[in-house]
């Protein structure tokens, strides 16, 4: 068997079984290459035109097809299984331990798009709900004069966190601390980055078993009582005023549930982010506008 006829063979089988996919591909035939390579240890960017006729030995052959059955057996995200999440084009350890890596903030930091809200006096950035701590790599690597840092509060998170900032050399620029939301950080940040639980009751009530394997406590949004995925976020706006600084802003993922996000929040004047899928995806907050909403002020020193 040649390399070509392989990824043909595990791309039926990842599409006859009907999975999930949005941890990282986005259909059977890209996950099928992502598993296929990592397992015979080629890179993930190779050249799979180039290595089409790449001969396959028996001991590969069924390698891969044992890993191809665990995907379909499992219903794991491939991450868990190979260990290993890319974003932006920087790996990073993943396990069951933390959310998979996916956030649009990456592509916001890659590109520059929030570098208008700040300047060379911005030096403090807090990537709130850190999880693994790929935002917070990403934010040391885009902003090399800054200090971050990651929390959450979940300490599997922060010890996979902990992981991926020694991998990357980041120790010196990358603090991690446990904190419920704000509680253990108050700042005051120049910037906070915030990809927090927001899926909805109804959302989280249809999720497929990939989404299920994760940690729901890195996904529902709905443990103060409300139904819209919105109560960390709640939270979040009334206590993050206190905790900016004066031209400080706040980056805000919140997936699918823009109109939950409005609802919950009719009067706020968000900036509303574009990102590859979409301008619904991720909104700015400057702290002039959280602190226009009287429900939001932060009380009185």
């Amino acid at each position: 068997m040649i390399l070509k006829d392989l990824l043909t063979h595990a791309s039926q089988r990842l599409e006859a079984a009907q999975l999930a996919y949005g941890h990282g591909t986005g259909n059977a035939q890209d996950e099928a290459a992502w598993l296929v390579l990592w397992q015979l240890g080629l890179p993930l960017d190779s050249d799979l035109d180039a290595l089409a006729r790449r001969r396959i030995t028996p001991e590969e052959q069924a390698a891969v097809q044992a890993l191809i059955q665990r995907r379909i057996d499992t219903r794991e995200p491939a991450a868990y299984l190979t260990g290993e999440a890319w974003l932006q084009g920087v790996p990073f350890h993943v396990d069951r331990r933390a959310i998979v890596p996916r956030s649009f903030i990456a592509e916001l930091l890659a590109e520059g798009s929030i570098d208008p809200w700040l300047d060379d006096s911005s030096r403090d950035v807090l990537d709130l709900c850190t999880g693994n701590g790929s935002l917070a790599v990403l934010a040391a690597m885009a902003y090399p004069d800054v200090r971050v840092t990651g929390a959450d509060i979940s300490a599997d998170a922060l010890a996979v966190a902990r992981i991926n900032v020694d991998r990357h050399g980041l120790q010196d620029r990358i603090e991690l601390i446990e904190s419920d939301g704000l509680a253990a950080c108050p700042g005051p940040w120049d910037l906070i980055l915030c990809n927090p639980p927001y899926v909805s009751a109804q959302s989280m009530a249809t999720l497929p078993p990939e989404y299920r394997a994760e940690p729901s406590l890195a996904l529902d949004g709905n443990t103060g009582g409300h139904l819209d995925g919105m109560d960390f976020v709640r939270t979040l706006l009334r206590d993050v005023p206190r905790c900016l600084k004066p031209h400080g802003v706040l980056v805000l993922e919140i997936g699918n549930e823009r109109a939950h996000f409005e609802a919950a929040f009719p009067q706020l004047e968000a900036i509303w982010l574009e990102t590859s899928a979409g301008d619904d995806q991720v909104l700015l907050l400057t702290l002039e506008s959280l602190l226009a909403l009287p429900s939001l002020q932060a009380p009185a020193p």
